[in-house]
């Protein structure tokens, strides 16, 4: 299968849609890995993976399970450790950044709420306690209504859809202004109408503030609909590297798209014919 590298198509969008703490990032983070491995006693789940993101793309990840997307995912924002090779994130407003650091944030397949907090305050915790009271509220109140939450900051998780908790983890993961979001499978278990507005949602906001996105998920048409670049991860290592070079909004049915989202399925089952 050929390797198509891929190149940025967007600038950092327009100024977020809350106002923050002054020293909230602009843009997004580039991610760079040279060489990255990772190993499990004597199960090697990656290997020599190279690969760069420039600031502000969208790029999706997938690949049969257990084909090491999620393990790759969670060494770029720093919930792991290479057993070798490089991993840098730069665009910080000081130069490189570690993995892991205050302007990477992750999402998860479960909202991961704290019951014992109310709305508002489970979006809080993704701030700190560094700023104010107050300022931590609004920032909050203004988070909840980016993702159309705006009047529920007051209520229990408990009370909520499965989608509205994962909006709720999305302004969580939003608030502190990052510069890298990594989102692993956060709409695996939502059905297929809360899915496609999550779906919309997300990309809504990363169009708005900029941020680097990266995508693990199982579903190609997920993926198709959202990022700039698919990358296909076959047995440790990026077996292709795909641009979806069609405008925005994408619509659902579109021929080409489902032309692409066929040869990556194809890929996926190693289908020599898949052309890519």
């Amino acid at each position: 299968m050929a390797i198509h590298t891929a190149t940025s198509r967007r600038q950092a969008a327009a100024a977020p849609v809350y106002a923050g703490a002054a020293a909230r990032p602009q843009g997004g983070a580039s991610v760079t890995l040279r060489g990255l491995a990772r190993a499990f006693g004597d199960k090697q789940v990656l290997r020599h993976v190279d690969l760069h993101i420039p600031a502000g793309q969208f790029v999706a990840i997938v690949g049969k399970s257990g084909c090491g997307k999620s393990t790759l995912l969670r060494l770029i924002v720093g919930l792991d450790q290479p057993t070798g090779g490089h991993i840098a994130l730069s665009g910080a407003p000081g130069g490189e950044e570690e993995p892991g650091s205050s302007g990477v944030r992750i999402m998860f397949q479960e909202p991961r709420l704290l019951p014992w907090e109310r709305v508002r305050g489970n979006v809080e915790v993704g701030l700190g306690r560094d700023l104010p009271k107050a300022e931590r509220q609004a920032i909050a109140t203004r988070t909840l209504e980016a993702v159309a939450l705006g009047d529920r900051g007051g209520e229990w998780p408990s009370v909520l859809s499965g989608g509205q908790k994962q909006r709720v983890a999305l302004a969580r993961a939003l608030a502190s202004g990052p510069r890298l979001l990594a989102l692993d499978e956060p709409l695996g278990a939502l059905d297929a109408l809360t899915r496609i507005d999550m779906q919309r949602l997300i990309e809504k906001v990363w169009r708005e503030q900029g941020f680097t996105a990266i995508l693990v998920t199982h579903d190609v048409g997920e993926a198709i609909a959202l990022a700039d670049r698919i990358l296909v991860i076959d047995q440790g290592t990026i077996a292709a590297d795909l641009v979806v070079a069609s405008p925005r909004p994408r619509h659902r049915g579109d021929p080409e798209l489902a032309a692409l989202e066929g040869r990556i399925i194809d890929a996926l089952f190693n289908d020599q014919a898949a052309g890519i």
